[in-house]
Formats: C-alpha cells, sequence, structure tokens
C-alpha cells in the first residue's frame, strides 16, 4: 500500500523547463539543460519534478496557451529530450508530474483555426460559442482588471467564443464526448512517454457546464472517475494533482467519496488561512481551516505549499483579513493583482528574514499533506516587480555569480535575470549557499531529509491540540503506535508552550529535548518564529546513548 500511494511521503519540486537551465545557449532553459541539473534535485531530496507546460505554445500566458497537446515546444527541446529527461529521473528515484491544461487551447491551435474557417467541421463544436453577446459578457473573469470579458467576437466565426482567462485561450467544450476522448488520449500519449501523473489545470472549470445559457454552471465529477480510470489502466500508480480551489464543502466532490476520483489537490483553503495566520499572529483561523479540510478518504493527499507560480490568493479571506495580509506582505499597489492577491515570491514577503523563512517553510512541511516546493524558493529567490502581472516570480534560476547567474551563456537571456538589489544573483546562489554549512538551501536539505523520514505526517491521524497562546500552533500526529509533536511560534516576541503529555519529547532537530515534569508538564520555551519537531517518547535511549559514548 505504501509504494503503491508514493504521493503520499513525496517531495514535489514544481519547476519551468524554460527557465530552470539552458543547455544551449539560446537564452531559454530546455531539457537537455533541467537533465544537467537532476544530480542538484535529488540531492535536495526531491521525489517528483512537476514541469509547467512545455508543450508547443505561442507563449502569451506562460505555455498555458497551448497550440499542440503531442509535442514540446521547440525552445525547449524535441520529444527525443523529454523522453532522456524522464529516464534520467526515473534513474534518480524521480516520478515527473506534468501540467494538464485542457479547460482551454490558444486561439492559434489548429482545431480551434479549423472551428473558426469552416461551420460544418468537426472542431466547431469542440470550443463554446453564441451568434449574439451574451448578457453575462462582462462577469465571472479570471483575471479583474486585466480581462474585460468572457466573450470575444470572431470574425471569420461570425460567432462569439467564451473564454474564462484571456481572450486568446478560448475554452474547450468539455461536455462534448469528443473533447473528452482527446483528453483521455491526451493524458495516455503522455504517460507512455514516462509521466507519472498531471497536475490538472483550473479543474472546477474543466468539468462545468459552459454556454451562453448556462447561469449556473453544473459540475460534471464523473469525468473525473474517466481520467482516473484511464491512468490506472495505463500505469496503476499515476496520479491527478487537481488545482481546486472550492470551499471545504466540496472536497470530497473532487476527491471522490470513495476515493475514485483525483488522488491529490492542492489545499487553498490552508494556504491562505496560512498566510493570514503568519500576518497576524494567531493561528486560530489556519486551525479552523485543518479542521474543516481534514475529512478526506484514506487514499487521498492534500498538497501543501507556500508560494506557487499564480499570485498568492487571499480571494477565501474575509475583507479584513486579507486587508492584514495585503498591509503585511503587500501593502504596494504594484505587489497586489487581480484584488484578490499578491504576486511576489516568498523571499521578498517575509523580508528575506531567515527565522520567517524557516518557521513558513517548516509549517508546509509539518502541515498534514504533501509539500509543494517552488524553484528558487529553497535558496530564498526574489522577484521583479517591473515585470507584468504574475511574471515577476517567474524569472531564471540563479546558479552562480556567473554572468546571468549561470542560467545561460546567450549574449541576452529570452526572461531577465535578477541582477540587482538584495536578491541578486551575487547574493542569491546556488552555488556559493552549497559551500555555506548554514545556508537557507543547506537548511533545507536537512529538514526535507527529516520530513520524508517522519511518516506519521503523510500516513497518520493528525490533530490540533489546544494551548492558551493563539501565537502558537501545536499539532499531533499518530500512526501504528507512534507519535510526532510539532510548536510553531508565528509571533515576533518569545512564547512559552505549557502542555501535558505523559512521554519525554525528542528533538528531531537538534538536541533541545523535553523531559516531562511532574504529571507529564511541559514547558517549551519558543523564540521568536521559533519551532520544534519532537517524536514522543525515547528520550531514555538518547541520554543513554550520551552516556555510553561519554559525550
Amino acid at each position: 500500500m505504501i509504494n503503491d500511494l508514493w504521493y503520499k511521503n513525496a517531495i514535489i519540486y514544481c519547476l519551468s523547463v524554460g527557465s530552470f537551465q539552458d543547455s544551449n545557449g539560446d537564452g531559454i532553459g530546455d531539457f537537455q539543460g533541467l537533465g544537467r541539473r537532476l544530480d542538484y534535485l535529488q540531492g535536495l531530496g526531491v521525489t517528483a519534478v512537476w514541469l509547467m507546460p512545455f508543450q508547443t505554445s505561442p507563449c502569451k500566458d506562460g505555455g498555458y496557451d497551448i497550440s499542440d497537446y503531442y509535442n514540446v515546444d521547440p525552445r525547449y527541446g524535441t520529444l527525443g529530450d523529454f523522453v532522456e529527461f524522464t529516464h534520467a529521473a526515473h534513474q534518480r528515484g524521480m516520478r515527473v508530474l506534468i501540467d494538464l491544461v485542457v479547460n482551454h487551447t490558444s486561439d492559434q491551435h489548429p482545431w480551434f483555426r479549423e472551428a473558426c474557417r469552416d461551420p460544418a467541421s468537426k472542431y466547431r463544436d469542440w470550443y463554446v460559442w453564441s451568434k449574439t453577446r451574451p448578457a453575462n459578457a462582462n462577469e465571472g473573469m479570471v483575471f479583474p482588471g486585466v480581462q474585460k470579458s468572457t466573450w470575444n467576437y470572431q470574425k471569420k466565426a461570425k460567432a462569439w467564443y467564451f473564454h474564462r482567462f484571456y481572450d486568446f485561450q478560448p475554452d474547450l467544450d468539455t461536455s462534448n464526448p469528443y473533447v473528452q476522448a482527446e483528453i483521455l488520449k491526451i493524458m495516455g500519449f503522455w504517460t507512455q512517454l514516462g509521466v507519472s501523473g498531471f497536475r490538472m489545470d483550473a479543474v472546477p472549470f474543466v468539468i462545468s457546464t459552459k454556454g451562453a445559457d448556462v447561469r449556473k454552471p453544473k459540475e460534471q465529477f464523473d469525468m473525473l472517475r474517466s481520467f482516473r480510470e484511464l491512468l490506472q489502466w495505463r500505469q496503476g500508480d499515476a496520479i491527478i494533482l487537481g488545482e481546486a480551489n472550492v470551499l471545504p464543502k466540496d472536497d470530497l466532490e473532487y476527491f471522490g467519496d470513495d476515493g475514485d476520483r483525483l488522488q491529490m489537490m492542492f489545499n487553498f483553503q490552508v494556504n491562505q488561512n496560512l498566510f493570514y495566520a503568519l500576518a497576524a499572529a494567531d493561528v486560530r483561523p489556519l486551525a479552523g481551516a485543518l479542521e474543516k479540510t481534514k475529512p478526506r478518504p484514506a487514499t487521498a493527499q492534500w498538497a501543501m505549499f507556500l508560494r506557487n507560480h499564480d499570485e498568492l490568493d487571499l480571494g477565501r479571506l474575509t475583507q479584513r483579513q486579507r486587508d492584514r495580509v495585503f498591509a503585511e506582505f503587500g501593502p504596494d499597489k504594484d505587489m497586489q493583482l487581480y484584488d484578490r492577491g499578491i504576486r511576489r515570491r516568498l523571499a521578498p514577503m517575509l523580508r528575506n528574514d531567515r527565522r520567517r523563512l524557516e518557521l513558513a517553510y517548516s509549517l508546509m512541511l509539518t502541515l498534514p499533506g504533501t509539500p509543494v516546493i517552488r524553484y528558487g524558493d529553497e535558496i530564498g529567490m526574489g522577484d521583479d516587480l517591473s515585470l507584468p502581472e504574475r511574471e515577476c516570480a517567474r524569472t531564471p534560476m540563479q546558479w552562480s555569480t556567473e554572468r546571468h547567474a549561470g542560467f545561460t551563456d546567450a549574449r541576452r537571456p529570452v526572461s531577465k535575470v535578477i541582477a540587482e538589489g538584495p536578491f541578486g544573483f551575487a547574493h542569491v546562489n546556488v552555488a556559493e549557499q552549497r559551500r555555506d554549512p548554514g545556508s537557507l538551501l543547506n537548511w533545507m536539505e536537512r529538514v526535507i531529509r527529516m520530513r520524508k523520514e517522519i511518516l506519521e505526517v503523510s500516513w497518520g491521524d493528525f490533530e490540533v491540540l489546544p494551548l492558551d497562546d493563539n501565537a502558537i500552533l501545536m499539532l499531533r500526529y499518530t500512526w501504528r503506535g507512534n507519535s510526532v509533536l510539532f510548536l510553531h511560534n508565528l509571533s515576533d516576541a518569545p512564547c512559552e508552550a505549557v502542555f501535558t503529555l505523559a512521554d519525554n519529547l525528542v528533538n528531531l532537530l537538534s538536541d533541545d529535548h523535553s523531559e516531562a515534569e511532574g504529571k507529564g508538564k511541559h514547558r517549551i520555551l519558543l523564540e521568536p518564529y521559533g519551532y520544534r519537531w519532537f517524536r514522543e517518547g525515547g528520550l531514555g535511549y538518547i541520554l543513554k546513548r550520551k552516556e555510553v559514548d561519554g559525550v
């Protein structure tokens, strides 16, 4: 069972091929360059690499506007390069996940071009049309402030087409059985080339009914079951990691009551409340989000993340909570996006405070789910707010102090490397942090290694234990008779956690153990932004071992 559910104890690393490593000097990252960096990822402790879109695309939206689902964009290499990469990853014990972007295509896709050219084409029904401009055309925009409508007129087609996202991304009519069959074909194609799963983009929109007459879209959850059945037939342990920012009451619809739909989903509810907790030093809403998202099938798993390739979406928070997060982490308007989120990377948001960075990553690694790390965050990369929208947090990986951060030998990279300020590559890069035992990179490697050994977080049941101080989050996991305890102080002041637990506590990251006082009382003093990882019991053995070793 543990081997079949590999994703339960995985460390997932998200990257963009074009921003990671260039091998041929054209200024764009590619699969050959990525292959050369696999040993770095293996050393960090990564067990699964999630690739953002790399298929053929005009790249008006970071590759999420796909024009050919069955090929690699020539900028990144060939299908042969992709297969060579997946093979090299498997040799190192790493699986490969790729983005599955099937809610929409590029308007340059041959399907859409044919649909516009010929009303009798079979592809006409693959998209969503209206003869007149729908009354709700100014509603439901995903990118408010940037996107002006969800319907645009196509002159050649002489009709209006629906686009939930940008106007160059026409929506596929995913209710059409032929479109569904094509999605299964796409999934089957890439699994045959070595893919172990898919991060499915915009799941609620993929499975919703669409059309000018649709006032209240209905989710077609059976589609998720069909996708999973295909994967299990082709490759038994392949998974779908769903991007579904939905309310907790709907979670089980996506997982399936019997765990027969999505294997994994990103926990947006916990993510948003986590950032409020970090901003306000108040763990109560976070504890509430953990409890609300606790029910799930035994085979299902949450994906825990801090920052991803999009904005930090705060849309599920109250206005008061959102304003608090904005004030703390994105006070300037150019740091905010779409009236709901923050477009910064984690390190600048936390003012590059090493204590807060460690606290945040310690939380991500110990919350109930599988950690997902964004490339560059392991070294504390920054952002470039001069770039538009979400591009500010998608700058090339900073490998060294060489020209263009060691990312490329090109005279000028296609994507600008951060070169100035405290987050410039002269100050933040892999090479220097590798040589520094106290660097963020080496700290991350150590805690990731320890996290992979704590199976209780991956497989056990958790509970949020009450404390008198609302700035401290105390989580306890139990599995097969073993227990671990995690404490996090979200305050900038020292806090003491006082609680009763019969067992001694062994610190998993240092020698700061805790022996139970009379009646099992523990007093743990946490420094500002401090954290502790404890295993219950076994302290006597450790003390005995020290005596034997003469320490």
